[in-house]
């Protein structure tokens, strides 16, 4: 049974519950499950260059939001996606 039907007062359309960036990896050939998780983000797959680059990207991102005085709740997406694309490692 789906456990939002088990408690009902779950604030789903909260944004601080909701907040949250998630990383997915789909170029994994060596067999690896790979899993990075923190407060407010998930990484999951990819290669190991992939999913470090990826972790490398949001923790950048993070700590340029925390310089700003800013949490991801209370930041705009076009601030987030602006700080993630400025935070990905160029080859």
């Amino acid at each position: 049974m789906n456990k939002r039907y088990q408690h009902p007062n779950l604030p789903v359309k909260d944004p601080k519950v909701m907040a949250h960036l998630f990383g997915l990896g789909l170029d994994c050939t060596d067999g690896h499950k790979r899993i990075t998780q923190a407060d407010k983000f998930s990484i999951f797959g990819g290669s190991e260059n992939t999913h470090d680059k990826m972790t490398e990207t949001l923790f950048k991102t993070f700590e340029d939001l925390s310089l700003k005085g800013k949490s991801i709740e209370n930041a705009s997406m076009d601030e987030i996606s602006d700080l993630i694309e400025k935070n990905t490692p160029k080859e």
